[in-house]
């Protein structure tokens, strides 16, 4: 059964790898992904995912769609994308020396039409950053287009004192949880199926 990915992230792409899965498409959703008034971070994740997996379902009806979305949430605050260095600077301003939470929320959408969702949320602490460390690694440009200005599979791994959870989920695909989702919607590889 071929499987659509509705992402063009190229680490979700590298992920999938990771478990024997190669996309018969990439299609991204296009979908407008404001948070609404007041909505919390686990919220907005679980919403995100199920729309752009049901935008795309409706583009590739009779095939497996597979959505994620991944948040940064400092307490009750969806932190942005950082698309320029002022925004990336606050997250991280705001993110050294605490914990946060790391959520992906993926939906798969079967060949029938049925979706299944699951989320997973991870905890993530940032040393207390130097200014020093902090231009480093603003000067790196890791942070350009990431969710809370960094990228744990980058240069920021160095700066991350504590994880408590899914290292792949705040990568952008948790896949433990991807794994049971494609077998239960109907997806086989050999490597799902080993075990």
């Amino acid at each position: 059964m071929p499987l659509i990915l509705a992402s063009a992230s190229p680490r979700r792409q590298e992920l999938l790898a990771r478990l024997g899965v190669v996309p018969a498409a990439i299609d991204p959703a296009h979908i407008d992904e404001t948070p609404h008034q007041a909505e919390l971070p686990l919220a907005y994740a679980r919403r995100v995912a199920a729309e752009k997996a049901a935008a795309v379902a409706l583009r590739h009806p009779g095939k497996i769609v597979l959505a994620a979305d991944t948040v940064v949430a400092c307490g009750r605050r969806i932190l942005p994308k950082a698309e320029d260095e002022a925004t990336a600077r606050q997250c991280l301003e705001l993110l050294s020396g605490r914990r946060h939470r790391v959520i992906s929320a993926i939906t798969v959408i079967d060949a029938d039409g049925k979706a299944r969702h699951r989320d997973v949320t991870t905890i993530v602490a940032f040393k207390r950053l130097s200014p020093a460390e902090l231009a480093a690694y603003l000067k790196g440009g890791d942070w350009h287009g990431k969710a809370g200005g960094y990228a744990i599979q980058g240069a920021a791994e160095a700066l991350v004192r504590f994880i408590s959870g899914s290292h792949s989920a705040v990568v952008g695909l948790p896949l433990h949880e991807t794994r049971t989702l494609l077998l239960s919607s109907g997806y086989s590889s050999d490597t799902l199926c080993l075990g």
